[in-house]
């Protein structure tokens, strides 16, 4: 009940906050390129419950019908110049606090997937739908997308076993260094700095 009422306050004054910033975004998105600038797509959530999770558009409109589908690669041709750059910062999820204030995510814990990935889990896997989906988590203060996938899923996995209170104000404290100062390596690992 605590975690709720904190994701409630935090999100509805991050949101308020951001305003300014998401108009201005979502300004730069619509003169790039056409389409609407925040989009749903469908991801999976506690025990598996599928919900729609809102995000800045970074691709050109109707990306999932061309090229690599839902696969995004590096240098994806797909990826608008505005895109990239809310890409590299995670901008492009501060929509995501939409679903925290309704209730299908939290502040803290695994990114949500795709049905199709949560798909190919083995069981030992499927505790990582144990907990809400979160904005940030220990995998995004240790390493973000440039992670394999397994090792991802490793570290949520880890986090399900230790998370408490002094984990999660240190993930929190963590994801501005992990955004803009470099990603964290591993669990007792120092930083890295971008490029390094």
């Amino acid at each position: 009940m605590t975690r709720r009422v904190i994701d409630i306050v935090v999100s509805s004054v991050a949101l308020v906050l951001a305003a300014p910033l998401l108009a201005l975004v979502v300004l730069a998105i619509r003169l790039e390129s056409r389409g609407r600038a925040i989009y749903r797509q469908r991801r999976a959530g506690k025990d598996g419950q599928a919900f729609d999770v809102f995000k800045l558009r970074t691709m050109v409109d109707g990306a999932e019908h061309l090229g690599a589908g839902l696969a995004v690669n590096s240098g994806d041709s797909r990826i608008t110049r505005v895109g990239a750059f809310l890409r590299r910062t995670s901008l492009d999820e501060l929509p995501n606090l939409l679903n925290v204030l309704r209730g299908e995510m939290s502040l803290i814990g695994p990114r949500p997937t795709l049905p199709v990935q949560v798909g190919q889990y083995d069981e030992r896997q499927r505790r990582r739908l144990e907990v809400k989906p979160g904005i940030t988590g220990w995998a995004q203060v240790n390493g973000r997308a440039s992670l394999p996938w397994a090792e991802r899923i490793e570290l949520d996995l880890w986090y399900l076993r230790h998370h408490n209170w002094k984990t999660d104000l240190l993930i929190l404290l963590r994801t501005p260094l992990a955004l803009f100062g470099g990603t964290y390596k591993g669990k007792t690992g120092g930083w890295k700095a971008p490029g390094a």
